[in-house]
């Protein structure tokens, strides 16, 4: 096991020198000037320049790599050209809130793709199987962003069931930062009525983030779930009298997990990186919306803050998930 760990944090190393070269020198092919959009229109040549000199954009692209690389191994992801704050402390204010709604998205995708997919496969060619494959394939087909204003017009605007933008009610303070997770820092705190809150605040931006999701894990489970149904040790368990309940629990969906896991790592990531329009829809301040905002001001330093997080993130996920093939699977094993 510490050698597979060993190995992933190896290869992470070498993604994040290749996600940091490919950010850097794609961000200078921009035909635009970062220091002049930092300072606006207004702003005479001398302070420019002299702007750019503080930057150090006034050096060679592999002088300012190098450099940036030198602050980057200290844990320096550099200063934010917009908000005039370390790239870390921004990625500290803003990466909570992300992943508060990646997880509760990510929930509400196995909460429904995973016993949708297992009624799917079933009961295959029946009414159930059609209904879950054609919900499969309005989830997959649905923009986030449609699906995310008609939640709104629906359950904020007209049935008034569920509040709208934001973490929580403007009337109602942060609980006291622990995770940064409001959800999280609530129920440690025992505040109740920010904990009722936040849940709220995050149904319908989770449901929108997580539907494509939904729709990917459904069809996954079902697929995976027919090919363990169809083997000869299914057959030979039915034949020696065991329940139902216990053959589908106990051989066919313990077997048919592994790919599903698999895909539900791939989503974590998916969902991480796509959070931005519904970040943007929802105002949810997270490192979408805070990305979005540094590519339009060209913001490079954070941009790549943003790019080597997920780049981080992404990995991480998948090593839990091989990890967890050797627990579930004793046939599996991580060297």
């Amino acid at each position: 096991m510490a050698r597979f760990i060993i190995r992933r944090l190896g290869g992470l190393i070498f993604v994040l020198i290749g996600v940091s070269l490919l950010t850097f020198f794609l961000a200078q092919l921009v035909p635009a000037d970062p220091a002049g959009a930092a300072l606006g229109s207004n702003a005479r040549e001398e302070q420019i320049a002299a702007y750019r000199q503080q930057l150090g954009l006034d050096q060679p692209v592999v002088v300012q790599y190098a450099r940036y690389m030198s602050r980057l191994v200290q844990g320096d992801f550099g200063n934010s050209i917009r908000t005039r704050r370390a790239v870390a402390d921004d990625l500290r204010d803003f990466l909570p809130a992300t992943v508060e709604l990646t997880l509760s998205a990510l929930l509400v995708t196995i909460l429904l793709g995973i016993p949708l997919g297992i009624l799917a496969a079933l009961n295959r060619n029946t009414w159930i199987d059609a209904g879950a494959r054609i919900l499969a394939l309005i989830g997959g087909a649905m923009p986030i962003f449609y699906v995310g204003l008609v939640l709104l017009g629906i359950f904020y605007r007209q049935l008034q069931w569920l509040p709208g933008p934001g973490r929580l009610d403007s009337t109602l303070p942060p609980p006291l930062h622990l995770t940064g997770l409001y959800t999280v820092d609530a129920l440690l705190t025992g505040n109740w009525t920010v904990l009722a809150n936040a849940t709220a605040h995050l149904i319908l931006p989770a449901i929108t983030l997580g539907l494509f999701s939904t729709a990917v894990l459904l069809r996954m489970t079902r697929s995976s779930m027919l090919e363990m149904l169809s083997q000869d040790y299914v057959r030979t368990a039915k034949a020696k009298g065991l329940s139902e309940r216990l053959v589908i629990g106990r051989h066919v969906f313990k077997n048919a997990l592994p790919p599903i896991l698999t895909i539900i790592g791939i989503l974590f990531g998916s969902l991480l990186s796509g959070a931005v329009l519904t970040e943007t829809i929802f105002n949810w301040p997270g490192i979408g919306r805070y990305a979005t905002t540094s590519v339009t001001t060209l913001d490079y330093p954070a941009v790549m803050g943003v790019a080597l997080v997920a780049a981080i993130i992404y990995p991480l996920a998948n090593t839990l998930v091989d990890i967890s093939y050797s627990i579930i699977d004793p046939r599996v094993r991580t060297r």
